[in-house]
C-alpha cells in the first residue's frame, strides 16, 4: 500500500543546490581536459546524488503500526522518562543514519503535530547517547485521532550541519509521509507510548516508512 503522497522525483530537492553546481563544474573540467580533477568532481557529484536519493516506499496498512521515521541502524531501545513534551514514561528507540543511508525522514504515525521545537546545539557523533540532549535538534510531537502521543526528534551529527523539516505545529501528517531530512549523517530518537508492543531490537536495520517499530496499545 502506498502512502497518500504522489510519486515524485527520486532525489530530494534540497540536494540540488549541491548537485547542480558540482555537475556543471565536472562538465567544465572534462571540457578543458583536466581529467583527474574532472574524475574526482564527477565522483563527488554522483555521491551527493546517491546521498540525497529519495525512493518510494510501500507503507504497511495497519494504522496502529508505528513506522521507523529513518533509515539506519537501531542503536537503542529502552524505557525512559521524557519530561519535556510527554511529561512521563516512554520507550525510547534511536536510529542512527550513516552517510550511506537514505536521509529523508517519514512520519511514524498519522495524526496532528500538536507541538514542535528547534534547538541549536553541538555536533557530537550522532551515535553517542549524549547527542540526544547536547546536539542541534528538532522535535515534533504527534497526536493521533485516538489521543496517543509520540515524539520524534531529528538530531544533527558530527558531519551534519542542517536539519530540514517540512511540517510545523498544527499540520496533519500521514503514516509514511516525508517530513524532513538531515544533511550528511545523523540520528532520530522516537519516544513511543508506554505499553507499545515492540517489534524492534538493538542492531536491527530499519527503513523509513516501512519497518515497524511496534504497535500502539
Amino acid at each position: 500500500m502506498m502512502n497518500s503522497e504522489s510519486r515524485k522525483f527520486p532525489v530530494a530537492k534540497e540536494g540540488m543546490i549541491f548537485i547542480f553546481p558540482m555537475g556543471v563544474l565536472s562538465l567544465l573540467l572534462w571540457a578543458i581536459g583536466l581529467s583527474a580533477l574532472a574524475g574526482i568532481c564527477t565522483f563527488l557529484t554522483l555521491f551527493v546524488i546517491y546521498f540525497f536519493r529519495d525512493p518510494e516506499r510501500d507503507v504497511p496498512p495497519d494504522e496502529k503500526a508505528i513506522l521507523s521515521p529513518a533509515d539506519g541502524k537501531v542503536i537503542q531501545v529502552q524505557p525512559c522518562e521524557e519530561e519535556r513534551f510527554l511529561k512521563g514514561a516512554a520507550i525510547k528507540v534511536s536510529v542512527f543514519m550513516s552517510l550511506f543511508n537514505v536521509h529523508v525522514n517519514r512520519s511514524p504515525l498519522s495524526g496532528r503535530i500538536v507541538d514542535s521545537s528547534y534547538s541549536s546545539g553541538k555536533f557530537l557523533r550522532a551515535d553517542l547517547d549524549r547527542a540526544s540532549t547536547a546536539n542541534e535538534q528538532n522535535a515534533l510531537l504527534v497526536e493521533t485521532e485516538e489521543g496517543a502521543r509520540l515524539l520524534v526528534v531529528q538530531i544533527a551529527g558530527l558531519i551534519a550541519r542542517r536539519i530540514v523539516c517540512w511540517v510545523k505545529k498544527g499540520d496533519s501528517v500521514v503514516r509514511g509521509q516525508r517530513f524532513g531530512l538531515i544533511r550528511f549523517g545523523s540520528r532520530l530518537d522516537i519516544y513511543l507510548p508506554p505499553g507499545t508492543r515492540l517489534q524492534v531490537q538493538v542492531g536491527q536495520k530499519a527503513l523509513a516508512g516501512q519497518t515497524i517499530l511496534g504497535h500502539l496499545p
